[in-house]
Formats: structure tokens, sequence, C-alpha cells
């Protein structure tokens, strides 16, 4: 008889009773009454959640679930707490803007945590059906989610990104899909790790399977070529939902592709590992070049999410503890800078309807403090100290040229030099003289309380990472250590 280990799942279990609480106050508040104490009751959950996973941190040891197809080792929970605070600050800064622009508001935040669920358990994930089920869990909730901007600005560019990412998304789960069929059929078996002991993925079949599972990966994580959907669905999507998308989705993809490259498929690593640093080189180079001309600031956030996402491969290519530990540092620094900034763009949008960088134009004026939140948050992502970017680069960059990427280091560092060229831009808009017929653009701006505390929070923890990164490395060097043992 096959053991289930529930203590495996608790994580999960408590996202669902909180999926399952918002669903049934979203009916007992009944038509017309505010769902803000829905939001409310979300966040509280995910603290305590977010709370109860530090108590799972267990040395060596991981725990397992159904014939060890679920995991919960360090590397696991560290993601999962990436996820969750992400999701926390996302739920509080987009309260206003949820209650303005989203019609559907109690559904709004069932189908936030239903995506939470499929991110924990691609993280978990220790065989393709379980990482493919969290991944299309994920997927077809971010599907809904990017449609539900129901505002008259917002209505139709909405609908047309969800249908874009739809179509996108099945073709790559096809693709994917099919893939790991082939693999199957070479090795036998599902489970990474039986699938690593197995040397016949060497025949074509498998090895044809192996790169159609690694092409969907890469589609979900908007890697150039595979990034099409990306500028319009962040551009279309209501603004929270671009900023999971951004940062949580990205952290997701990251962390089961990881697992699958260094467990199911490590003896191909020769072939694997020079092309992930192309792909990387690729999306820094590309990601950045075509981030400049772009004027949306949500759009312009696009093509840098594919840039960030090179940066984490480029500690992917690596395909040591270092690496890892760079990774895993990098995805949670990204999250608290893609807070700040998309915490401020909530409010310009639900303020002035849009997010274009006209939008943010005398911004100073109108709020130094959202200014100066959105540009510390994009200093950090471009890597200029003492924010946490900085932090984040060098451990990558030093973590690369260790494993003998020296030119792989060079191109990043270049295009880190040249994305400070557009993120400046925006700061130039939010900091110029306002022409004549413009002083209407510095009238204050109303800045919900919630959303100046999570800007606030993530400014002070990006700085202090930055300053001070050494609590945050030491927890990823316990989960990679683990990881890579």
């Amino acid at each position: 008889m096959m053991m289930m280990n529930f203590a495996a799942i608790t994580t999960e279990i408590g996202i669902v009773i909180l999926m399952l609480v918002t669903l049934v106050m979203d009916l007992l508040l009944g038509r017309g009454k505010s769902r803000a104490p829905v939001a409310y009751v979300t966040a509280i959950g995910l603290c305590a959640l977010l709370v109860y996973t530090f108590g799972l941190y267990h040395g060596d040891r991981s725990l397992t679930f159904f014939a060890q197809l679920f995991i919960v080792d360090n590397y696991a929970i560290f993601f999962k707490q990436v996820f969750i605070v992400g999701m926390i600050f996302t739920v509080l800064f987009s309260l206003d803007y949820a209650r303005k622009c989203i019609h559907y508001q109690g559904e709004f935040y069932t189908l936030l945590l239903s995506a939470l669920l499929g991110m924990c358990t691609l993280a978990s994930a220790n065989d393709f059906v379980t990482s493919f089920v969290g991944l299309e869990l994920m997927t077809v909730s971010f599907y809904a989610l990017v449609g539900f901007r129901m505002d008259p600005t917002g209505t139709a560019t909405s609908g047309e990104a969800a249908v874009k990412y739809l179509i996108f998304g099945a073709a790559s789960s096809a693709v994917m899909l099919y893939g790991i069929s082939l693999v199957y059929g070479a090795t036998g078996s599902l489970v990474f790790a039986a699938m690593s002991r197995n040397i016949h993925l060497y025949y074509a079949a498998g090895l044809v399977g192996a790169v159609m599972v690694i092409v969907g990966f890469f589609f979900k994580l908007s890697v150039i070529p595979f990034h099409m959907w990306a500028p319009d669905v962040y551009e279309g999507a209501p603004t929270p939902v671009t900023a999971l998308l951004a940062m949580g989705s990205k952290a997701a993809g990251i962390a089961v592709l990881m697992r699958v490259m260094y467990t199911a498929f490590p003896f191909i690593g020769y072939y694997w590992l020079p092309l992930i640093a192309i792909f990387s080189a690729i999306c820094m180079i590309f990601g950045n070049i075509m981030a400049i001309h772009q004027t949306d600031v949500k759009r312009m956030l696009a093509y840098s999410s594919i840039a960030q996402a090179g940066y984490m491969m480029a500690g992917m290519a690596v395909a040591n503890a270092a690496g890892m530990k760079a990774v895993m540092f990098y995805a949670m620094l990204y999250v608290f800078a893609n807070v700040g900034a998309f915490a401020v763009l909530c409010v310009v949008d639900t303020e002035r309807g849009g997010t274009d960088r006209r939008d943010i134009t005398g911004l100073a004026q109108a709020s130094p403090i959202l200014a100066a939140v959105m540009t510390v948050s994009l200093l950090s992502m471009a890597g200029i100290p003492p924010t946490a970017g900085f932090s984040g680069k060098l451990y990558i960059f030093t973590a690369v040229v260790d494993g003998g990427y020296l030119w792989l280091a060079v191109v990043g560092f270049v295009m880190s030099m040249i994305s400070a060229y557009y993120y400046l831009l925006v700061a130039k808009a939010m900091y110029r003289d306002l022409a004549a017929g413009e002083e209407w653009r510095a009238e204050p701006i109303a800045v919900p309380m919630l959303a100046k505390i999570t800007a606030a929070a993530a400014v002070i923890i990006t700085l202090g990472i930055g300053i001070y990164p050494e609590i945050l490395a030491t927890m990823t060097n316990i989960a990679s250590q683990t990881f890579m043992r």
C-alpha cells in the first residue's frame, strides 16, 4: 500500500483552504458589497503560511508525498516563500486597483491563490506529470486573470492579451506534452531521478523529447525567441497580474527548470549547459535592446523581465551550488524590486488611466514618495549599488566567472549598464520640469495607505539586502547545498 505523507503538502493544503474561504466569503458578502474583507483575509492567511514555511526547513532531509512524485526540500521551501511573499505584496498594493478596475473581485483573489498553488506545486514537482499539472494550474489561472480588467479603458486590451496568452500557452503546452511522451518512451519513467539513471535518453527520440520539453519551458519563461506573447500580455493584463507574471511565474519556471536540468537531464549537460549560456546571452542582449524603444512602462518591464530571466539562466549554466545560490538570491530580490515598481504603476494606472511614460510624467511633483520608490526599484533592476540588484548580479557574475564563462559575465555586465539607460528614461519622465499646459500633472495623487506601506517596505528591503545581504545569502546557501549535495 502506497504511503501518503500529508505533512509534505501542508503548504498546499493551506492554500486550498484559503481558496475555499475566499469563495465562501464572496458568496456570503452578496452583491454590491465591498470585497476588501476578502483581500484582507487572503493577505492574513498568506502571512500565516509564510511564517509556517520557516518551520519546514529541515537540514539535509526532505519530505516526499505519493511515491516521491512530490518532494519538499529546502530548495522547494525557499521558492515557495518567494511566491508567497510576492503574492502577499501584490494583494496588498492592488486593493484600490481591484476595487476600481476589476468587477469580479472575489473570483480575482481565488484565482490568484489558484495560480499560487500551481507555483508551489512546480517548486516541489519531482516528475513530469506533477510538473505539468502545476504548470497548467498556474498558467490556466493566469489566462483568466489576464482578461480580468473590466473598466472601460482596459477591457479590449485585456481581452486581447488573454486570447494571445491562451493561444501561445496552449501551443507551448502541446509541445512540452509531446516532448514528455517521447522522453517517457525513451526512458520508461517520468520520475526525474529514474530518468537520470537511464542512458537510453541518448536515443534520438529521447533527445528530441528533451529538447521539446526545454522549448516548452522557454515559452513559459518568455526566453527569446519564444517570447512573442510577453510584451502584449504584460501591457494588456491588469497591472497586479502583470506584476505576478513578472516575478511569480518567472521564478516558478526557473525553479522547475533547474530541477529538471539538474535532476532529470544531468548526463546531457555537455549539450545543454552551453545552450543555456547562449540563450542567456541572447535574452540579456535583445531583451535590454528592445526595452529601450518602449514607451509603455509595463511593456518596457516585459522586455526587462526577459533580460532578467537571462541573468538567472546565466547562473543556471554554471550547474553548481554557487550558481544555484546566485539564481535563488536573485529571484527573491527581483520580487521586491517588482513590488516597488508595480505598486507605483498600480496607483498611476488607477488615477491616470494608463502606464505609458507620459502617464508618469510629473510624478515627482504629484507624489514624491511614489517617484522615489519607482526610482529605487528601477535602479535595483539595473544593478546599481547600494540596492539589492547590485548584490544579486555580483553573486551571479562571480559564479559565472568561476564556472568558466567569462564571456557571459562580460555580456551581462555590459547589458546591465545599457539597461540603466532605459530605466533612467522613466526616472527622467518623473522628475523633469513640466511644460506649459502640463501643470495638471503636478496635482497631488491620492495614494492608498496599503500601497504606501507595501511600496515603502519593498524599498526598505531592497536597500537592506543591498547593504547587508548575508541573511538572504545564508538562506539561499542552505537551500542550494541541500539540492546539490
